[in-house]
């Protein structure tokens, strides 16, 4: 695990920002770009790994196993998208237990009757208060003594209003979580009053392109009072517009070169994937 936890980056008078990834190499990507953490993202896993929309159908043991990949890729901190965390407050110790052994930095704990889906798609719905909370502090107590941020979310704004969502936040607020986030506020107002209701609570903020919340810059909401930021679809729309683009000319074209100016080029990709240190190491073992 890096040295530098989101304890520390928070600590900072600064917000914390980091796009969704799905994979390594996405991962090393926001490294690259100088990035202050990675959120590894339950939509992003399905839609690249599975094809399919992010409607529960991505599993414990394929977020953990990817997450102990990308976790060994990069010295970012890793927060880790554990849904509703697969079961009750027993599953989810053993996916935070699994969590820390692999290094993440963190998690995203939702309170959404399974199988959930993206908090800006329709149809959601939330478990009782109290059903919530064991899991919460199943969570923070699987932790133990590692630096590993919890964060409590809630997507009952979609279900029963903004003032369900904002009495839940400080439900967990209370039970001890390190952050809330209140999925899919509709407007700046709603993350004016978010902020103010819950002041004194480390706040999250989700901003996804064309989804239910309003895009502000980070310096916006910390300044309203969000400290933790994540762009959690950016990279996956991205990739699927770039990679859709070549391959469609390559079928009409027969050849990339029309998005040559946009791909990067073979030796840049050998470097990002450490390619000169392979051929170092494997030089040094056979002298």
């Amino acid at each position: 695990m890096t040295a530098t936890t989101l304890f520390d980056l928070l600590a900072q008078d600064r917000p914390v920002v980091g796009p969704g990834v799905w994979d390594a190499l996405s991962a090393r990507l926001a490294e690259r770009a100088g990035l202050d953490m990675v959120f590894l993202s339950g939509f992003c896993m399905s839609a690249t790994q599975l094809g399919e929309p992010d409607f529960g159908l991505w599993t414990q043991s394929e977020v953990l196993g990817t997450a102990e990949r990308v976790c060994a890729a990069v010295d970012l901190p890793v927060i880790v998208d554990i849904d509703t965390g697969y079961g009750n407050a027993f599953n989810v110790e053993r996916t935070v237990r699994s969590l820390t052994r692999s290094g993440a930095a963190g998690c995203f704990l939702e309170d959404q009757v399974w199988p959930k889906r993206c908090g800006h798609m329709e149809g959601k719905e939330v478990i009782a208060l109290d059903q919530y909370l064991p899991k919460l502090r199943a969570a923070l107590s699987a932790r133990g003594d590692r630096p590993f941020h919890v964060t409590a979310r809630t997507d009952a704004r979609a279900v029963h209003g903004l003032d369900a969502a904002i009495e839940r936040g400080r439900a967990f607020a209370e039970a001890g979580a390190d952050a809330v986030f209140i999925e899919a506020p509709r407007s700046v107002e709603e993350l004016e009053r978010i902020a103010r209701e819950l002041e004194g609570v480390t706040l999250v903020a989700n901003m996804v392109e064309q989804g239910k919340t309003p895009l502000l810059e980070p310096g916006e909401l910390y300044a309203m009072g969000f400290s933790l930021i994540a762009f959690p679809l950016s990279g996956v729309l991205a990739a699927a517009h770039a990679v859709e683009r070549v391959f469609r000319a390559v079928a009409v074209h027969g050849s990339s070169e029309p998005c040559a100016r946009d791909m990067l080029r073979f030796e840049e990709f050998n470097e990002l994937v450490g390619l000169t240190a392979r051929y170092e190491a494997e030089k040094a073992w056979r002298d």
